[in-house]
């Protein structure tokens, strides 16, 4: 098994292709599997650097209480042993971590891909969007509630249902990928007790020059969207893209369409 030892915890990493690198950096509940149909389509033009979080699947997860501040040091190590700079693209919580890391170090860069990272703090000091950020609240509460219980499975059913919609369980979820999220949901339970999980310096992030694309779905909840026009209007050389008929997971539902769109922003980047 493909393992380093970063920060003082056994994480996998695998590396595919050659060329630029590019690291893919998974969103929570899942592992380095959340890329399966894009993977092979980008592996011609970049060395691509997939790896599981600490706490996730095949990497180490520690007892005491992490925090996003480990995730963002953890993929700078990741980038640095890459060879920085390097093309960063992080979906969901891989978005968030992927962000508060071009905050701080810039120069890790060549582009940052993100798509719909929950930096929902983002949302509560805004009278137009708070309502939005309380709705989410009573939504994630029951999950978090299964999760501190025990039930692992119906925390993971309810949190899936609550992103992707009604029936996703049953009818769009892999056996296999339940097993993954049950056993990730630990993780994902101590992310939110993280008070830090959810927030971004604006500022900090305003000082991030290189491109940045930051995309949504049509068919994601309305919680995503205002988040990245909060970014967007933050980040001086950001593009927004919006995947029509997708949701939380483009490179699933529309790999061809998602790798086209990254590589066409990286070209332009690049030219």
């Amino acid at each position: 098994m493909p393992t380093e030892n970063i920060h003082g915890v056994s994480i996998f990493l695998e590396e595919f292709g050659s060329g630029d690198p590019l690291v893919l950096v998974h969103g929570s509940w899942v592992d380095h599997m959340e890329w399966p149909f894009i993977v092979p389509l980008l592996v011609p033009r970049f060395r691509i650097v997939v790896y599981d979080r600490r706490g996730h699947s095949q990497s180490e997860r520690l007892p005491t209480q992490g925090s996003i501040r480990e995730d963002v040091a953890d993929l700078a190590a990741i980038i640095e042993r890459a060879g920085a700079p390097a093309h960063v693209l992080g979906n969901s919580m891989g978005a968030s971590i992927s962000l508060r890391l071009a905050a701080e170090r810039p120069e890790l860069f060549r582009t940052l891909i993100v798509h719909e990272p929950p930096l929902f703090d983002l949302l509560r000091d805004d009278p137009k969007t708070k309502p939005l950020a309380d709705e989410l609240d009573n939504l994630i509460l029951p999950v978090v509630n299964d999760l501190t219980a025990g039930n692992m499975e119906e925390g993971a059913r309810r949190f899936v249902e609550m992103v992707i919609g009604p029936g996703a369980w049953d009818n769009f979820v892999p056996d296999e990928v339940k097993r993954t999220l049950i056993n990730n949901a630990p993780t994902f339970l101590d992310e939110t007790h993280d008070p830090e999980a959810l927030t971004i310096d604006l500022n900090a992030l305003s000082r991030f020059s290189k491109p940045a694309l930051l995309s949504d779905g049509s068919a994601s909840p309305p919680f995503f969207a205002p988040v990245l026009e909060k970014l967007a209007a933050a980040l001086p050389n950001a593009t927004r893209k919006t995947f029509a008929g997708a949701g939380h997971v483009p490179h699933f539902t529309h790999p061809a369409e998602y790798v086209a769109a990254i590589t066409e922003f990286i070209d332009g980047a690049s030219s």
